[in-house]
């Protein structure tokens, strides 16, 4: 399969169209499930959902179903890699999306530089969703740094590694009043979350982190941070 048909097969604005609606039906189910169905789940953790389906729409939906709700049977390492990945993804996602929109869609810039960018504000965002719970539960920024920095850099390394490259790969000469920006974005961001998943198993397997509370678990889902 080529590039150009690659391109070709989601350079529309129907099929976008349909997308964003899938999104938008998505994003309301699982507010309207937060709300009234898993409310106990911590605040920082429902925005990490909500952000999650609005950049990946029913993948996301999926996700959450399989493992953050209270309902699911049981807990289990994939389970919780995919809770740990969500959450350096609902970070990394602003900072992608801002990143694309400034270097390409606004300036215009190369893929060097989009990609330096694009890579420094999904760190710095990805990083900031991490350490800041910590910090609300009393850590200290310090030590809240020296916790995460490790296997958080490793998790946003994959990921952003991932997106990125199919972001600009994909999108090749488009601009924001095309149909391929967007979708290529979009095709990135759940491409990226794919590829951390795996490095997110290995992080908890070893200790590196904690995969995020048991959304079963009322008192644990109401205080989980990632380590």
């Amino acid at each position: 399969m080529s590039l150009e048909y690659i391109q070709n097969l989601i350079d529309t604005w129907t099929g976008l169209g349909i997308w964003l609606a899938l999104v938008v039906a998505s994003v309301a189910w699982v507010l309207y499930d937060l709300r009234t169905r898993n409310s106990h789940i911590a605040s920082m953790m429902q925005w990490v959902w909500g952000l999650t389906v609005l950049y990946s729409g029913p993948i996301g939906l999926a996700i959450y179903r399989f493992s953050g709700r209270k309902q699911i049977p049981t807990d289990s390492l994939a389970r919780k890699g995919f809770r740990s990945v969500a959450h350096c993804y609902s970070g990394c996602g602003i900072g992608e999306i801002l990143g694309v929109i400034i270097s390409v869609g606004l300036f215009a810039m190369g893929n060097f530089w989009a990609a330096i960018i694009t890579f420094s504000l999904a760190y710095i965002f990805g990083f900031a969703l991490n350490i800041g719970p910590m910090m609300q539960n009393g850590m200290p920024f310090k030590e809240a740094f020296k916790g995460a920095f490790v296997a958080e850099t490793i998790s946003i390394v994959v990921m952003e590694s991932v997106a990125i490259t199919t972001d600009l790969y994909l999108g090749g000469e488009a601009t924001m009043g095309d149909a391929l920006f967007w979708s290529s974005l979009y095709v990135s961001l759940s491409l990226g979350l794919f590829a951390a998943w795996p490095a997110n198993l290995l992080l908890i397997k070893y200790g590196l982190k904690g995969g995020m509370g048991d959304p079963r678990d009322e008192d644990a889902a109401a205080h989980a941070h990632c380590h």
